[in-house]
């Protein structure tokens, strides 16, 4: 079978095979993702793949009407909301969407890649903080799209993403309790490697100072983005002598898990202790009290995702980033301190 590429004049298999100084069956077998290929060999297919703008054309079936995203985790709330979010893309354009779990927060695991060139996807969406340059070359060669949606990062320049005001959110949630007159406010933010854990710290801190309170290093907490994760700090932050009369959690589910920390020791929320949460996820408003948050539009940076991902290449290089508004949603976890 025959495949060519039109980039001002012809490219066949045979050429490229030509450059690279490797037999024909060697290129087929990179194109087509297997693993029996030297990485050095790989990586000078790819490039060239990648140079001479080489794009698959075959007499068999056409590329699966298919949107893949890729997790390092499923557990969380917040993960169906973007796969909401690309469910509703994918419906209006006759696409159905896989799911993949691999790697770690900030990156795929090296076994993804392998059975993504195999399944030639209309396009991936990745939820990591950053993809490795290796990934990038080899999708990029096989002209499979990729954007970024990164509620965890901030992804290198070259990467289309899709991403939510961090330090806008932190700011919002650190003023709701400060306008109250909370001074002693408590913040658990999410991991530390992570670029939006930090901007929603750098929003409290602004709000902080903004309304004249230094805050105690021993009231700032990094999370996981976790209900345990939330209860733990909670419990150690409230057993304090000198506790917080208010806690903004970096996550709804951390929130959660502040909570039953509250209700675990007494304390009575919002009367003895204020909460803001963060991503305004379907649980938040179910919650005892129901939550305030700062809501990330979740299912919207997956639908902008997604639809960047469907674009003609030139219409996703004229917008590589993306960033939408964040805002506050007040319900009843907050009042002013002692209840005044």
């Amino acid at each position: 079978m025959r495949e060519e590429a039109q980039v001002g004049r012809r490219v066949t298999l045979a050429a490229v095979a030509r450059e690279a100084g490797v037999s024909l069956p060697t290129v087929s077998k990179v194109l087509n993702g297997r693993s029996d290929v030297s990485p050095v060999t790989r990586a000078k297919v790819e490039r060239l793949l990648e140079v001479h703008g080489y794009r698959r054309r075959t007499a068999g079936a056409p590329q699966a009407p298919l949107i893949e995203i890729v997790f390092h985790e499923l557990e969380s709330v917040w993960a169906m909301e973007l796969i909401r979010g690309v469910e509703n893309v994918a419906k209006q354009n006759d696409a159905t969407v896989a799911l993949t779990e691999s790697g770690t927060r900030q990156a795929p695991g090296p076994e993804w890649i392998g059975g993504v060139l195999r399944r030639r996807p209309l396009g991936v969406l990745l939820v990591f903080s950053t993809v490795p340059e290796d990934v990038k070359r080899q999708l990029r060669s096989r002209a499979i799209p990729f954007v970024i949606v990164d509620p965890a990062g901030d992804p290198d320049p070259d990467v289309p993403s899709v991403g939510s005001a961090n330090w806008a959110g932190g700011m919002a949630a650190t003023r709701h309790l400060t306008d109250q007159g909370h001074e002693r406010v408590a913040i658990i933010t999410g991991p530390e490697d992570l670029m939006c854990s930090l901007a929603r710290l750098d929003g409290y801190r602004s709000a902080m100072a903004m309304a004249g309170h230094e805050p105690d290093p021993a009231l700032v907490r990094f999370g996981d983005f976790h209900v345990q994760g939330g209860f733990e700090h909670a419990m150690d932050l409230l057993r304090r002598p000198d506790r917080p009369t208010a806690i903004f959690a970096g996550s709804d589910l951390q929130a959660l898990g502040v909570l039953e920390a509250a209700r675990v020791l007494g304390l009575s929320v919002p009367g003895q202790l204020s909460v803001v949460g963060y991503d305004d996820v379907p649980p938040a408003r179910w919650s005892s009290p129901p939550l305030t948050t700062v809501q990330q539009p979740l299912q919207r940076m997956a639908e902008e995702a997604a639809r960047m991902l469907l674009r003609p290449k030139d219409a996703r290089k004229s917008a590589l980033r993306i960033e939408l508004a964040t805002h506050l949603v007040i319900r009843q976890s907050t009042a002013p301190p002692g209840g005044r």
